[in-house]
């Protein structure tokens, strides 16, 4: 592997030093530059404001190939575009001389001023507990550009005042985008729809006669934004095909080159006269690569900066009992272990939205317990997949009724129900001062036809008031110090974890099998995850079926099965949830439990850091990852595991380029002897490893 970079341009994945956001302006053609270095976007300002250029300046290669607007707004049935310039003839490519010649739509909202400063913070953060030290708000810049409405405007919109934000982070190659609109009228403004984003992109690849790809690769660039749910990161993201790109091959079959950034369904917003509506926000992340693992260290570091509460990531237990003497002991084995914190777990009889006052007291006594020792507590609570009642589910646009939700039923978390859980919920942290919300079921985008709920009008505006919903209580945790671990993707509005990747049955499979399971588990995860963004599932107790032989209980009876979900979750750098009723029986167990804690917290900081991924586990060979960060001391850690059935010895290839070594590299065996290892012309070294059947061992590179 060749550095991406020239001296003078070091890789900023290994140095990103260099890559400061700034803006700068050009007199001569009224243009500004929003650019750190890596990407840099061009906005002219006359006749109206556009995009002109969007540039990849790590490969020299530009993103944009045509002008379009800056977004598209549907106001009470009436659609305008804002900016954007009229007079491209031709969009295979975009001529920067063309532009001169290009005019303004009257009928556009029109580009008055622009405003500039340091990026703010979407919501608060609370740092309670161990993280990677990342700023918030991060470091870079802010540019806002104000429209106003076209002199043909409905009078009723003509007191509308549209900002459009884009904020450049340092050191990483993304654009955040979004918009707010302000109604200075004096009557309401409904927002049926938009699109806040409109990017004629190159595109990635052409049809070849008659049949275009399937699927197509649309451009080497990563768009998602805040409005998450299902797992699914890019509900806003649509690239479609452009009806104004009329020169592509292949008979019809043209490439969706042009990216939509707009909502599934809705807003359908009234805005009250003086309120201001802010849209979701999208990411768009610039690729200087196509290999796979560049591409997700990439990812992962564009989470790390824009998303920095992931890198909080806490050890901690599912204790299976609520009863006040079961918490207790749990409490006192995690601060024996040094364990962080404690969840009281699904099915354990616990119930968050029990107001009763003793309740509240009692818990709150719990907190200050846990507190006391050292550790943080907190609870599960269960959104939807649940049914509460036609009067509060959500309705089926289709059939008028209840159920098809996405888990077969739900409440509508705008109904009369909705509104008392959330209070329930804000109303159980601030009185017991607990410490971590583990909410399943989350809300999954479920639309709601229902025109009687109070907090929504019907159907189009059902979706993103739900979403709002949901995420304003993100944001007061995240604002307030708790934890956040939600089996969903709502990391940019809050969220802290989510499963690594997933499936409940295999608790049930014999506890051997869980093992390689999880392995995989873990490897396939922390493509598109940070280590410390998944949870892993270890059922130290029965979960689900499967009886004796898929257990862990008693725990002192299969310390080998036991060891290898310690050894392979801390030695990645995830957390699991431990789910029992004790973390050990025996002060065997004890020091088996204690021994990998302490080993992760020795290596916490390169154990958190980014993911090679060497060796899938296969249960065939060896398998491998190797943990790299330039900035630490300790620059590589590799986890070698063998569950072959076989004792194994071979020479070990390991990619160094990530840990920013370039000659040599010290290489200390688990604990043992070092050896100095010279650097291939591809920043490898080949290492010798001698490793039994069912065995475990680590590397530590300097």
């Amino acid at each position: 592997m060749e550095r991406k970079q020239s001296e003078k341009r070091p890789d900023w994945l290994l140095d990103d030093s260099p890559y400061r956001a700034e803006l700068s302006r050009r007199e001569a053609s009224n243009e500004i530059v929003l650019s750190n270095g890596l990407i840099s976007r061009t906005f002219r300002l006359k006749p109206n404001g556009a995009t002109v250029a969007f540039d990849n300046l790590m490969t020299d290669a530009s993103i944009l190939r045509g002008v379009k607007p800056e977004a598209i707004l549907e106001l009470d049935g009436v659609k305008y575009e804002v900016g954007g310039l009229k007079g491209q003839k031709e969009y295979s490519c975009l001529r920067p001389e063309w532009v001169d010649s290009m005019t303004s739509d009257p009928g556009a909202f029109q580009f008055v001023d622009c405003t500039t400063g340091k990026i703010k913070e979407r919501f608060a953060w609370k740092r309670r507990r161990y993280s990677e030290g990342r700023a918030w708000p991060p470091p870079g810049v802010e540019l806002v550009m104000n429209y106003r409405p076209p002199e043909s405007a409905d009078e009723k919109h003509k007191g509308l005042v549209l900002s459009v934000h884009y904020a450049m982070y340092d050191a990483v190659p993304v654009l955040e985008k979004w918009f707010t609109l302000h109604n200075g009228g004096e009557t309401p403004v409904t927002l049926n729809t938009f699109i806040s984003e409109i990017l004629a992109a190159v595109e990635y690849e052409a049809a070849e006669e008659l049949c275009g790809p399937t699927p197509w690769l649309t451009p080497n660039m990563h768009v998602e934004s805040d409005y998450a749910f299902c797992s699914n990161p890019k509900q806003t993201t649509h690239w479609v095909k452009d009806p104004q790109y009329t020169t592509q091959p292949g008979f019809g079959n043209a490439n969706p080159c042009l990216l939509e950034s707009r909502l599934p369904l809705g807003p359908d917003e009234s805005i009250e006269p003086g309120q201001t509506f802010e849209s979701f926000r999208t990411f768009e992340l610039v690729y200087d690569s196509t290999e796979r693992e560049r591409k997700a260290l990439s990812l992962r570091r564009m989470y790390r900066i824009v998303a920095p509460w992931v890198t909080e990531n806490p050890i901690f237990m599912h204790v299976g009992k609520s009863d006040p003497d079961s918490v207790r002991k749990a409490i006192d084995q995690c601060a024996e272990v040094g364990f962080e914190m404690v969840v009281i777990t699904f099915w354990s009889g616990f119930n968050m939205e029990n107001d009763d006052p003793a309740y509240i007291a009692l818990h709150k006594e719990l907190a200050d317990y846990a507190h006391g020792k050292g550790i943080e507590l907190g609870a599960y609570s269960l959104l939807a997949s649940r049914a509460i009642s036609a009067e509060h589910d959500v309705i089926n646009p289709e059939t008028g009724k209840t159920g098809g939700a996405k888990f077969g039923n739900s409440p509508c978390l705008c109904s009369e129900w909705g509104d008392d859980y959330f209070r329930k919920i804000g109303a159980f942290f601030e009185k017991t001062g607990c410490d971590i919300l583990e909410h399943d079921g989350s809300y999954p985008g479920d639309v709601c036809a229902s025109e009687n709920h109070p907090g929504h009008r019907g159907l189009a505006d059902s979706q993103w008031k739900q979403w709002r919903k949901i995420t304003e209580l993100y944001k007061w945790c995240c604002a307030n110090g708790v934890y956040l671990n939600i089996p969903d993707w709502y990391f940019l509005t809050g969220g802290s974890k989510t499963c690594m990747t997933y499936s409940e049955g295999n608790n049930t499979l014999p506890r051997e099998m869980q093992t390689i399971l999880n392995r995989q588990n873990i490897y396939d995860g922390t493509w598109n995850k940070t280590p410390s963004m998944g949870w892993m599932f270890t059922p130290l107790m029965e979960y689900g079926g499967g009886g004796a032989a898929a257990t862990i209980e008693p725990l002192h009876e299969n310390l080998d099965v036991y060891e290898w979900h310690l050894a392979q979750n801390f030695g990645a750098g995830v957390q699991s949830c431990y789910r029992g009723p004790r973390l050990y029986d025996t002060d065997e167990t004890k020091a088996l439990v204690k021994k990998w804690v302490d080993f992760y917290k020795k290596y916490r900081p390169i154990l958190d850091s980014d993911i090679i991924h060497v060796r899938r586990p296969d249960g065939r060979d060896i398998d491998c990852i190797l943990h790299v960060n330039p900035k630490l001391d300790q620059k590589g850690l590799a986890m070698v595991y063998n569950s072959s059935g076989r004792p194994i010895e071979r020479m070990l290839k390991l990619p160094l380029y990530y840990t920013g070594l370039t000659q040599t590299a010290m290489v200390r065996e688990q604990e043992g002897k070092s050896r100095e290892y010279a650097l291939d012309r591809q920043y490898n070294i080949e290492i010798p490893v001698r490793i039994d059947d069912n065995t475990i061992t680590w590397f530590v590179i300097e």
